[in-house]
């Protein structure tokens, strides 16, 4: 399980990637390729070219931790992106229906009151996926 609080962002990378790679070469493309901080406390969420595998590298406190699925029947639907990014953003809800397999791009959100983003700093309730 992983614990993910309101202040963390959820970052997808758009490219297939080997999952052979380790901790050592997901963080290069954190770093090298998405040009963004890996020590950050953020997720970054790779996939295979067949969509059948997922990694999330995330800094844990204290060392970068690695949270692995593979499915054994399905693909994950991935964001849709423009062709020339090589880095998406998702919402803690929208990675949540992507591990169980729903199509989040197809759920009709109903409207909620949300905070201000400088009202939400206060508030960092971890939600457990």
């Amino acid at each position: 399980m992983i614990s993910i609080a309101s202040s963390t962002r959820i970052f997808v990378a758009t490219s297939p990637t080997d999952m052979r790679k380790g901790f050592d070469g997901l963080q290069g493309l954190v770093s090298g390729v998405l040009e963004l901080d890996p020590l950050s406390g953020h997720l970054f969420l790779f996939v295979n070219r067949r969509r059948d595998k997922l990694k999330v590298l995330y800094w844990d406190g204290d060392g970068l931790a690695i949270w692995y699925r593979r499915l054994e029947q399905g693909t994950f639907q991935m964001p849709t992106v423009d062709s020339n990014k090589c880095v998406a953003e998702m919402n803690r809800e929208d990675l949540i229906m992507l591990i169980r397999g729903l199509d989040y791009e197809r759920v009709r959100r109903r409207k909620r009151f949300k905070l201000k983003d400088s009202q939400t700093k206060d508030m960092d309730e971890p939600m457990i996926v």
